[in-house]
């Protein structure tokens, strides 16, 4: 079974996000970028399914800049065994990343997709769902826990007020959420490893993809700052606050 791991590179979870002075965008200028920590957990997976014996080969996909490369890198140094960079200047929309995805699988023929349930730095949690309506194929979203046995997958996802297990045909696509596993560190012999395997790069036009953007960003703004808080000398004092103030009552 070959596995396909899309992933994106993004601001570092730990950073700071800052808008730029004109309001145009993030700044991105000298500031740590890093694997998308859903995606760390997708590649993590995807290489436990081949250490068990169940998957064949896991190759790692990203879409972006040059500089993706780097994300990709890590990728290979966590584990996979191949990676192959879609390369375009421009920040593609999911449903493009979609399209492109298609095309990959349509080229490569994996038998199931193991991605994200989201990006960080988008949240748009779209990407998964609009692939496999491309691609007519089973979907898992949200999934914490996966088994695959033949042609069925089985998944446990979550949704409102508990969980959910639902059998799949393969092949199919999965979504993974931050509580299917714990990411393994990439060892410094792994990382030396991870220069010598290939790393194909393909654009977008090869693939007979556009993916020009559909939606203008008009400005972006810092979430106003939080006020401090107050202290009540009484039950009454606070029920009148929340009613009158913060109208939750």
């Amino acid at each position: 079974m070959k596995v396909l791991v899309p992933i994106k590179r993004v601001i570092d979870a730990n950073i700071k996000v800052r808008v730029k002075a004109d309001q145009s965008g993030v700044e991105l200028n000298n500031v740590k970028m890093a694997m998308n920590p859903f995606c760390e957990i997708a590649v993590e997976e995807a290489i436990r399914l081949r250490e068990a014996g169940t998957v064949d080969e896991v190759i790692a996909v990203a879409v972006g800049t040059g500089q993706s490369q780097e994300t990709l890198r890590t990728a290979l140094a966590m584990g996979a065994d191949r990676a192959i960079l879609v390369e375009t200047d421009l920040a593609p929309e999911p449903l493009a990343v979609a399209k492109l995805l298609k095309a990959l699988v349509d080229k490569e023929a994996p038998e199931l997709v193991i991605l994200g349930k989201q990006a960080i730095d988008g949240d748009n949690n779209q990407t998964g769902q609009m692939l496999a309506g491309l691609l007519g194929w089973s979907i898992g979203s949200f999934v914490s826990r996966l088994q695959i046995e033949g042609e069925t997958v089985r998944v446990t996802r979550e949704v409102d007020g508990g969980l959910e297990n639902i059998e799949l045909a393969s092949p199919a696509i999965i979504t993974v959420d931050l509580r299917l596993n714990e990411p393994r560190y990439a060892s410094l012999p792994n990382i030396m490893k991870a220069k010598k395997k290939p790393l194909d790069t393909v654009t977008a036009t090869e693939l007979g993809v556009d993916v020009a953007p559909r939606l203008e960003v008009l400005k972006v703004v810092e979430p106003p700052a939080r006020a401090a808080g107050v202290r009540v000398s009484s039950a009454a004092e606070l029920v009148e606050k929340l009613r009158n103030e913060a109208k939750v009552i």
